[in-house]
């Protein structure tokens, strides 16, 4: 008979504590956050703006309206008449009764239920995209596009202020005319003010070559590289004319222009090789 290996008595080995610690961990896998559901609902109602002198009240012209109809290829007379289904005349019963069309404050919201009402006001040749000049539809969207915009430009402009070395700042504060022989801290909140009055225009100074030859022309005005007379500018250590200066216009403008040009270009260069040797 073949004999059977027999267990050792006592309990069975515990796994050392080196290997517990050595055990690799499991892996939990990130879960993938939800995306959160919505529904861009359209406004059920239209408002309508009288952009300028709307007053406390305004009454919209009925009588006598004739507009050319596409559809029907013809010209015909429309009113608004709440108690029926058509804003044209000839198709609207005996018993039509007309209702004035009144903005308040220079608004006029018109509910889904009313759709003859906003048919009317979308055919009226006082509406501004008829060629009018009295009122128009307002555009909710569009409004805050135009809004955001006009925030996100100034946020834009405001980080530029903030984030930009001063030696980049300092062309744009150059022509806007600041002062810069002060502390970046008072440049800086000068440039800040400027940047929220015109953020759009401030941003694109940045990259303006007139910006730049005009900061060049103001350093080298300074530092007596040229001399801007009345009539022109000069060469200051050769008295030499670089560009005469029309009468009513100032030099450091003319002279701006003049080296934006292939003609001028040279002379900036010089400006700028001059300037670079005095740092």
């Amino acid at each position: 008979m073949s004999q059977q290996t027999r267990r050792a008595p006592g309990r069975p080995k515990k796994a050392s504590a080196e290997a517990v610690v050595d055990a690799p961990e499991p892996q939990v896998k990130a879960k993938k956050k939800a995306p959160i559901l919505r529904k861009e609902v359209e406004l059920e109602h239209t408002m309508w703006e009288i952009p300028k002198n709307g007053g406390i009240a305004f009454m919209i012209q009925q009588r006598g309206i004739t507009v050319f109809d596409k559809e029907k290829d013809q010209v015909r007379q429309m009113r608004y008449c709440p108690n029926e289904n058509s804003i044209w005349v000839d198709e609207q019963s005996e018993n039509a009764k007309k209702e004035a069309v009144i903005f308040r404050n220079g608004k006029l919201m018109v509910p889904k239920e009313k759709p003859n009402l906003r048919k009317f006001l979308e055919n009226h040749p006082q509406n501004m995209s008829n060629g009018g000049t009295t009122f128009n539809l307002v555009n909710e969207t569009k409004k805050a596009e135009d809004i955001l915009a006009k925030e996100f430009g100034q946020v834009e402009a405001i980080s530029a202020v903030r984030d930009k070395d001063i030696q980049e700042l300092l062309p744009v504060a150059i022509y806007y005319g600041l002062n810069i022989d002060r502390s970046t801290s008072d440049i800086r909140y000068d440039l800040l003010k400027i940047a929220k009055k015109k953020p759009s225009e401030f941003i694109k100074a940045f990259d303006s070559p007139q910006v730049a030859a005009r900061s060049i022309i103001t350093q080298a005005s300074e530092y007596q590289i040229i001399d801007l007379r009345q009539d022109g500018a000069y060469w200051f250590d050769s008295n030499g004319l670089i560009v005469s200066t029309p009468v009513g216009q100032k030099s450091s403008d003319v002279l701006t222009r003049f080296c934006l040009t292939e003609k001028g270009s040279s002379v900036l260069g010089s400006l700028e090789e001059r300037l670079e040797r005095l740092a």
